[in-house]
């Protein structure tokens, strides 16, 4: 017993410090970089590392294949929080963040159940969550980049807010992994746990263009995430869980920043004509 304390506090402390951190960044650089960055390995790299640790890699890596796919669900998440914002013009300030968290819920929710229905191996479930962040990166194209020139302060008792809440996600999918098994383990591993607040966070202190512009760029640093987890798929049963997340966040940066810096050269050539 003490031992399950114990390591459910090293859980909520990594997780905080982990959110905070990141999270700091994101809003000092903007509604743009928030989106990235929320994409990137967190929530979901934190659950399969503890799964990993108390329950086996092997158990973990079979997880990660369906946290692959559950990318799809997550788009899908992110998708109805920006229908929600449409549904919720005009409305008030706690109306529209409640009509927005619903619709996004109810697509993840839709979405999860239509992947518990599919056959799914590495492969296709690589290809599901491919096709969807790619689907999702041409639907939102036309969206702006909306800055925050008057920036609101976000305290830092928010910030702990959101990390608290992407904690108790976390311990919670950790404590009922084994029970539900790999395929369930996986995919509530994609939820997004810290895109959620972010989101909500932003709606209430910005404009809800300044949550579009976030919308916008989550699909670009899923598919960091989607590297991450195929790695931990493929080593955590053969390198460990140590390694195979040291690798599996080499190779997501790597990707990230490949990805902004050919974006970076594309903006540059657009310039010069």
């Amino acid at each position: 017993m003490i031992e399950f304390g114990l390591f459910a506090l090293i859980k909520i402390a990594v997780s905080v410090l982990f959110v905070v951190v990141l999270s700091i960044i994101a809003e000092r650089a903007g509604p743009r970089v928030a989106g990235i960055i929320s994409g990137y390995p967190m929530g979901a790299a934190i659950t399969l590392f503890f799964i990993g640790v108390e329950i086996g890699p092997g158990f973990a890596a079979r997880s990660a294949v369906f946290t692959a796919a559950g990318l799809a669900a997550t788009v899908a998440f992110v998708a109805g929080y920006l229908v929600g914002l449409g549904w919720a013009r005009n409305r008030s300030h706690a109306g529209a963040i409640c009509i927005s968290v619903s619709t996004a819920l109810a697509a993840y929710a839709a979405a999860s159940w239509l992947l518990t229905l599919l056959p799914i191996g590495a492969g296709g479930a690589a290809l599901i969550a491919a096709t969807s962040i790619a689907l999702a990166v041409w639907a939102f194209r036309a969206i702006a980049d909306v800055p925050i020139v008057d920036r609101n302060r976000l305290r830092f008792r928010v910030t702990l807010i959101r990390a608290a809440f992407a904690a108790l996600v976390i311990l919670t999918i950790t404590t009922i992994a084994k029970v539900v098994g790999t395929r369930w383990a996986g995919l509530f591993s994609a939820f997004p746990s810290t895109v959620l607040p972010l989101l909500v966070i932003i709606h209430f202190t910005y404009h809800p263009d300044h949550v579009r512009t976030i919308i916008k760029n989550v699909p670009r640093g899923l598919q960091s995430l989607l590297v991450y987890v195929l790695i931990v798929a493929a080593t955590y049963d053969t390198l460990g869980v140590a390694w195979g997340t040291v690798l599996g966040y080499a190779a997501a940066t790597v990707y990230l920043l490949a990805l902004e810096y050919s974006r970076h050269l594309k903006w540059q050539g657009r310039s010069k004509v």
